[in-house]
């Protein structure tokens, strides 16, 4: 019995072994394309569904939002670099303002929609961000505190998603739906020499995001409901956009499918990215250990969970005031932001 039991113990250490690479090994493993995902590898490659308002067409020199905010005072980037380094920015004066009305507005949005606004922590443990899908494969995006053990997350869907997480919910509690109001730090370790002039590209931003726990026979609907919210947003700011569906390669490892939608942006003659919605299935509840109990059946089930940008701010700001440039220098703004505390036009020289 001595000898059986110093082969068993040598036979649990390799068998603890083979387990925690196996564990390592699925960690790795991407959630399964939904079927109608366009194949392909690249974004190039994503399918153009529709485009939605007409770009404008300017008899004078367009100004990128870097000279705009150079001529009305409202960005500083020298001094932030100084303070943070590159890629922050001080947004001052209308610009700060601007930010805030339209923070409200797309959480107005979300609340008539039937969003519950949550304002999240924007650290946490290493744990939310496995079950998300963020780690192992993103990590290094992701700015680390290792004193403390936390993370500063890149988006709320990390926080909003671990709201549940071990949690079994009755079938009566679905769907969920909460809208994250927060500051996101990315490190873009991925995007090295890519768009660092101004603020389309930065480390710290301001988002409201929308996140779902639904049914799965829901979820599908719920990413088409999702997607029309972000449109209404985009349509309302009078922001011409295009919507995308993302081609398999780009979905990431939670996604089974994604669509964009994309902003024109004058000074770069093209549709850049400003919001996405994804539908994850029950990628991120299985890994959160997210359930329900269906109605007159015994075992619970995970539920399905999607997560939708309503507005990420650097990039809508740049939409809205190089869209709104006049030739005098001001800058028309949207009349529905002026409930939220912004001037129907930012006029020439005030800061």
């Amino acid at each position: 019995m001595r000898e059986v039991s110093t082969e068993l113990k040598g036979i649990e250490a390799e068998l603890r072994e083979v387990e925690e690479a196996r564990d390592r090994l699925a960690a790795t493993i991407p959630n399964l394309p939904d079927p109608d995902a366009p194949d392909g590898e690249t974004e190039e490659e994503s399918v153009l569904l529709r485009e939605e308002g007409k770009p404008p067409a300017f008899d004078f020199e367009v100004r990128d939002h870097l000279e705009l905010g150079a001529q009305h005072g409202w960005i500083e980037m020298e001094k932030a670099g100084q303070a943070s380094g590159s890629r922050f920015a001080y947004l001052l004066g209308d610009l700060a303002m601007l930010e805030l009305a339209l923070i409200r507005f797309a959480t107005e949005i979300a609340l008539e929609e039937g969003f519950k606004p949550v304002v999240p922590p924007v650290l946490v443990r290493e744990a939310p961000l496995f079950g998300t899908g963020f780690f192992p494969s993103e990590r290094e995006t992701i700015y680390e505190i290792p004193r403390d053990e936390l993370f500063l997350v890149g988006t709320s869907e990390v926080s909003l998603a671990a709201l549940h997480a071990g949690d079994l919910l009755g079938a009566e509690e679905l769907p969920r739906r909460y809208a994250g109001i927060s500051t996101c730090f990315r490190r873009e370790a991925g995007a090295a020499g890519r768009d660092t002039r101004g603020i389309f590209r930065v480390h710290q931003f301001d988002k409201v995001e929308m996140f779902s726990f639904v049914r799965p026979e829901e979820s599908q609907a719920e990413h088409e409901r999702l997607l029309a919210i972000e449109e209404r947003i985009l349509q309302t700011l009078e922001i011409p956009y295009r919507v995308v569906d993302i081609v398999v390669g780009e979905l990431g490892a939670s996604a089974a499918r994604k669509f964009d939608c994309e902003a024109w942006i004058p000074s770069q003659g093209r549709y850049r990215e400003v919001t996405s919605c994804s539908n994850t299935t029950d990628y991120q509840a299985r890994r959160l250990d997210c359930r329900f109990r269906p109605e007159r059946e015994a075992s619970a089930v995970h539920v399905h969970t999607l997560n939708g940008t309503a507005l990420a701010v650097p990039r809508t700001l740049i939409a809205l005031v190089e869209n709104g440039q006049r030739a005098d220098g001001r800058v028309a703004l949207p009349r529905a932001l002026a409930d939220y505390g912004a001037p129907a036009a930012i006029p020439r020289g005030r800061a």
